[in-house]
């Protein structure tokens, strides 16, 4: 049998070449990755020996320019390596920034507004681009320009609108021109926009951001107007918290939570959760007491409002509603509890006062001996100065220990009679 000795040389051939390709890739995988190990380091000489594994890479000249500014704070030293990065990828925005702030250190205003050019012109929807041009822009005092890149961060970025909101704010406070040119018709922006006015203490301006999330007519989170009516409460604008309340039952999902005129009680026989914010239900947590809703003790629907004393000393049970209310008007309320194994002096009794003088305008009967179900109720007047009620479950009196358990449900508050005139 005779062999070719011409095709055992190209095989021989073949599998040098593949061997020799092999090792060159293996080089330069290693080469890479040795590159990528040193870079990792930021220390000067191992980004220098990066640089020179890989030149044609803008992203170690990159952090090496960064090393220069930010660890040697040196603005000239870093120019180079900045402008190498740039030269092999004229699309790297980060470098332009970092260009525009060395600049600025500098003093050399016409470079740094080239750089800050290039970089937005790069990147004009990039929200990390935009949040480094408003910044440099509003130190500069261009503040159109920094409102503008602001936009594009309040549009594209869910992180930093409470951020650029209020650089925003403090750039130019003019609430119309903001929420015109500005702040983006996004539900979450508007919330954010919401809060830090609240924040602010800026009522008018916080009443035209929740003016236009309404006629947005996307879902707000409740969170947002349960802080906005607190709000309105303790400046005492009980009639835009009251509108605003209503408002929020379809964008807020609390329909179910409207009073009525047959009982301005929100959720009154504890049928609904609950909120725990706005006019609902409202509770302070203590160890001094439990409560919970109980569908074991149910009475004018499916569960009631179970409250267990345990307490040395305490002054009310923790709950308790804000209710708006008209000057002059007779009212007439009513509840149901029971009690169980109730110890102490006088006892817990449903009270309705003056949210902000405290003047208390109606106070029941104690809350106990009654293993059944039991009513107590009684009408009252509000005198001329009223405008907001608290209506809450008392301890008198107050400080003394008590122990026990009651169960309320089927709380009414209706107007009984109006237009008292002078002599009420």
């Amino acid at each position: 049998m005779r062999i070719s000795l011409q095709s055992t040389l190209a095989k021989s051939s073949a599998a040098v070449a593949l061997s020799l390709l092999t090792l060159g890739y293996a080089a330069l995988a290693g080469r890479e990755y040795l590159a990528a190990r040193l870079a990792g380091k930021n220390e000067l000489h191992s980004l220098k020996t990066a640089i020179w594994l890989e030149p044609g890479d803008a992203e170690y000249r990159y952090q090496l320019g960064r090393y220069f500014w930010f660890v040697e704070r040196s603005a000239e030293a870093a120019i180079p390596p900045y402008q190498e990065t740039i030269q092999l990828d004229p699309f790297e925005g980060r470098a332009w920034f970092d260009l525009a702030a060395v600049y600025q250190f500098l003093g050399d205003g016409d470079r740094q507004e080239n750089a800050l050019q290039h970089a937005v012109e790069d990147a004009p929807s990039t929200p990390d681009v935009a949040w480094e041009a408003g910044n440099l822009y509003a130190v500069r005092g261009e503040t159109d320009e920094a409102l503008k890149e602001f936009r594009v961060v309040l549009e594209n970025d869910p992180y930093r609108p409470p951020a650029a909101l209020a650089i925003c704010w403090r750039i130019d406070p003019d609430i119309d021109a903001l929420l015109r040119d500005v702040v983006p018709p996004l539900p979450p922006v508007y919330s954010s926009f919401l809060s830090f006015l609240i924040t602010k203490k800026e009522p008018a301006a916080a009443a035209k951001v929740w003016g236009t999330m309404v006629q947005l007519g996307q879902p707000i989170e409740r969170r947002y107007v349960f802080r906005y009516i607190d709000f309105l409460l303790n400046i005492g604008d009980v009639d835009h918290a009251q509108q605003v309340w209503q408002q929020a039952a379809n964008l807020s999902s609390l329909s179910a939570y409207q009073p009525g005129p047959e009982n301005m009680v929100v959720n009154g026989d504890f049928s609904l959760d609950v909120l725990d914010g706005g006019f609902g239900w409202l509770y302070r947590r203590s160890q001094d007491v439990s409560l919970a809703l109980d569908p074991t003790q149910p009475h004018t629907s499916s569960r009631s409002l179970r409250i267990v004393f345990d307490s040395r000393g305490l002054e009310d049970s923790g709950v308790y509603q804000f209710i708006p209310a008209h000057p002059k008007t007779e009212y007439e309320f009513s509840a149901n509890f029971r009690a169980e194994d109730m110890e102490g002096a006088g006892g817990p009794r449903f009270i309705l006062q003056d949210a902000y003088t405290r003047s208390i305008y109606f106070e029941s009967d104690f809350l106990k001996d009654a293993d059944f179900w039991k009513n107590v109720g009684g009408i009252f007047t509000t005198p001329p100065e009223t405008r907001l009620l608290i209506l809450r479950v008392q301890r008198f009196p107050a400080g003394s220990p008590i122990k026990g358990k009651i169960w309320i449900d089927g709380i009414r508050l209706k107007v009984h009679h109006t237009d008292l005139g002078a002599n009420h």
